[in-house]
C-alpha cells in the first residue's frame, strides 16, 4: 500500500513577516501551496525560498482562493492553513498518523489563539474546532465573505493538538481586524437576508461582551479577557451598525474589500 500524501494550501497577501515560520513548520508535507494574491512585500520570495510553490491570482474571496488551492493540489489530503498559524512537531505527528491510518474523511483542528502577544484559554476561544484536513476528492470550501470554512463530502472526526494561532499580533492588527470583520460579516448577514435597526445593533453588541466575558468565561483571561470581550462587542455592533446604514442609504456601500486573512 503506497504511502498517504499531503498538501498543505495558504492563502497569502503581505505575509512577508511570518511566511516562513508557517511554511517551514509544515515542511514535512509532500507540497505546499502558497496562493498570493498581489503581495507589495516579499512574501512571494520567502515562501519560494522555503520550499513552497507559490501561484500568484487575483482575489474572489477567501473561500474560492481555498478551492483553488484543493483543485491545483496532487496530494491524497489537503491541510487548509493560514499564514498567521504554524503546526507544531507534536501536530505534525498526529496529521501524519491520521492520514496513514485514517478513520474518517476529514479531520477538525482545535487552535490554539493568540490576542495581542497572550494566548487566550476562554473567552469561546478554546476549544476552537475548525474543519482543516481532508481527503482531497472529498473537500471543498464555503463562500462565505467571512470565515469561509472548509467541507468534506464524508464522516469527519478529531485530532488532540491545536494549531497555533498567531491571531492578532498587536492593537493595530486589532484595530484592522475590527473593520475588516465586521464589514464581511455585514456582508454575509445581508446575503442570508438579515436586517438590522441601531436598538438591534447595541443590544446585539452589549450581548456579544456579556456572552464573551462572562458566559465563555473571559474574566479567566484577565486583563486581556476583558480587551477581547470589548473588542467582540464592538465588531458585533459595527457589523449591525454597518447594515442597518446602508438599509437607511446613510452610509458607503458595503463592499467585499480585501477578506483575504481569516
Amino acid at each position: 500500500m503506497s504511502k498517504a500524501t499531503l498538501t498543505v494550501i495558504i492563502a497569502a497577501k503581505n505575509e512577508g513577516h511570518q511566511i516562513r515560520t508557517c511554511v517551514d513548520s509544515v515542511s514535512f508535507a509532500d507540497e505546499i501551496l502558497v496562493l498570493d494574491s498581489g503581495s507589495s512585500d516579499d512574501t512571494v520570495a520567502q515562501a519560494r525560498s522555503c520550499g513552497a510553490t507559490v501561484h500568484i491570482t487575483d482575489w474572489q474571496g477567501y473561500g474560492p482562493q481555498q478551492l483553488r488551492g484543493i483543485n491545483l493540489a496532487k496530494c491524497d489530503w489537503v491541510l487548509s492553513l493560514d499564514a498567521d498559524e504554524i503546526v507544531s512537531s507534536a501536530l505534525r505527528n498526529e496529521i501524519l498518523d491520521a492520514i496513514a491510518r485514517p478513520k474518517f474523511d476529514g479531520y477538525r483542528l482545535p487552535r490554539h489563539s493568540s490576542f495581542c502577544g497572550v494566548f487566550i484559554e476562554h473567552s469561546g476561544w478554546r476549544p476552537d474546532f475548525t474543519l482543516r484536513l481532508g481527503r482531497r476528492p472529498l473537500s471543498g470550501f464555503t463562500d462565505h465573505f467571512l470565515h469561509a470554512h472548509m467541507t468534506v463530502n464524508g464522516k469527519t472526526g478529531d485530532l488532540h493538538t491545536p494549531i497555533i494561532h498567531y491571531s492578532y499580533r498587536n492593537l493595530d492588527d486589532v484595530l484592522e481586524k475590527l473593520n475588516r470583520y465586521s464589514r464581511g460579516a455585514a456582508l454575509d448577514l445581508k446575503t442570508r437576508g438579515g436586517s438590522s435597526t441601531l436598538a438591534k445593533a447595541l443590544m446585539k453588541g452589549f450581548w456579544s461582551f456579556v456572552r464573551t466575558y462572562f458566559l465563555k468565561q473571559g474574566f479567566r483571561d484577565g486583563s486581556m479577557g476583558l480587551a477581547l470581550a470589548i473588542y467582540n462587542s464592538h465588531t458585533t455592533y459595527y457589523k449591525y451598525l454597518r447594515l442597518w446604514m446602508q438599509e437607511r442609504g446613510a452610509a458607503a456601500r458595503i463592499d467585499a474589500g480585501d477578506e483575504n486573512r481569516q
